[in-house]
C-alpha cells in the first residue's frame, strides 16, 4: 500500500524534468517557538497564531547554507544543529520551481487550480530571472546530485542536459539500459541510439562536453568529460577539432573569451525568464499544531 507521504505527493509528471526543480528543507519549530515565547514573551496561543502564517521565501529554501531555524539533514532521525531538538520538533517545507515556457504554462495552471486552497496549504509566487542565472542554478543542483567517484555520472550528466535542451523527448526511455554516449561521425544534427550506445551530432556532443567540464572543473586539474580530463585549453582544442567552435561561431579570441562566448550561447545569456514557485506547507502546518499542543 502507498505510504501517507506518497498519497500526499502532487502530480508533477506533466512537467519536463529539465524545467522543474524541487527543494526540501527542514525547519526547527523548537527554535521558532522559543523565540516567540521566551525572547519575545508571547503567550503560546499568540505565538502559534503568528507562526502558522510563516512562509519561507525561495532563497530560504534554495540557499547553499541554510540559516537558523532552517537546516538540512539526510539522517533518519536528525537533530537541530542549533538547539539539538529531536525529529518530533522538525517540519519540512517543499518548494517546487517551474521555469515558465509554452511547455510548462498550461500544466502549471492546471496544477495550481487543482491544489487545495484551505489554510494556505500551498502558496504560489513568481520571480523574474535570466536564462544564464537559471542555468547555473540548475548546474549547481545537478552537480550536487551526482557521484563524481562513479564514472556513470558522465552519462547521467549528459541525460540531465538533454532533458533541458530537448524537453519534448522521453529521455528516460532513451537512456534505459544505455551504457555509453559517443560523438556521431554521420549525424549532422540530433541524436541516434544504436543498441546500448547513444550517438550525438557534433554540436550536441560539444554541448555535453561543455556541461561536463563546467560540472567537474577545478583550477588545478581541469574538468572530466567523455573525452577524458581536460584543461580549458585542451577542451577548446578538442571542441575546435570536432567542428563545435565553428558551428557555434566562437572561433575568435583566447580560450577564456571562447568559453564565455560558448556559455552565453549554451545558457541563453540575459534573456528573461519567469520562475513560478509552489510552496508546500502541509507538513509544516501539521507539525505546528503538534508543537503548540506541547507548549499549551
Amino acid at each position: 500500500m502507498p505510504t501517507a507521504a506518497k498519497k500526499r505527493d502532487i502530480d508533477l509528471s506533466e512537467f519536463p524534468p529539465g524545467a522543474l526543480a524541487t527543494y526540501t528543507r527542514l525547519v526547527c519549530l523548537a527554535c521558532i517557538f522559543d523565540l516567540f515565547t521566551e525572547q519575545l514573551g508571547l503567550a503560546p496561543r499568540t505565538a502559534y497564531s503568528e507562526i502558522k502564517r510563516h512562509a519561507p521565501s525561495p532563497p530560504d529554501l534554495t540557499a547553499h547554507k541554510p540559516a537558523r531555524p532552517y537546516f538540512d539533514s539526510v539522517e533518519k532521525h536528525p537533530r537541530c544543529p542549533s538547539c539539538d531538538a529531536a525529529k518530533r520538533w522538525h517540519a519540512r517545507f517543499t518548494l517546487h520551481r517551474v521555469e515558465g515556457s509554452k511547455l510548462t504554462d498550461a500544466p502549471r495552471r492546471a496544477l495550481v487550480k487543482s491544489l487545495p486552497k484551505s489554510d494556505d496549504q500551498f502558496q504560489i509566487s513568481d520571480a523574474k530571472s535570466t536564462r544564464r542565472a537559471v542555468f547555473f542554478e540548475w548546474l549547481d543542483a545537478t552537480g550536487r546530485s551526482l557521484d563524481f567517484a562513479d564514472e556513470g555520472w558522465l552519462v547521467a550528466a549528459t541525460r540531465a542536459y538533454l532533458e533541458r535542451a530537448e524537453p519534448k523527448t522521453d529521455w528516460a526511455e532513451v537512456f534505459d539500459g544505455l551504457r555509453s554516449v559517443r560523438r556521431s561521425q554521420r549525424l549532422a544534427e540530433g541524436w541516434q541510439r544504436d543498441g546500448a550506445r547513444l550517438f550525438l551530432a557534433p554540436a550536441l556532443y560539444g554541448d555535453a562536453l561543455l556541461v561536463q567540464y563546467l560540472l567537474s572543473r577545478s583550477h588545478a586539474h581541469g574538468g572530466v568529460t567523455l573525452e577524458g580530463r581536460l584543461t580549458l585549453r585542451e577542451l577548446v582544442r578538442r571542441l575546435r577539432q570536432i567542428g563545435y567552435l565553428e558551428a557555434r561561431g566562437a572561433t575568435q579570441g583566447d580560450e577564456f573569451e571562447i568559453l564565455e562566448n560558448l556559455i552565453e550561447q549554451l545558457t541563453g545569456g540575459d534573456e528573461p525568464v519567469k520562475l513560478h514557485y509552489i510552496l508546500d506547507r502541509r507538513d509544516f502546518l501539521e507539525k505546528v499544531k503538534t508543537v503548540y499542543a506541547h507548549y499549551a
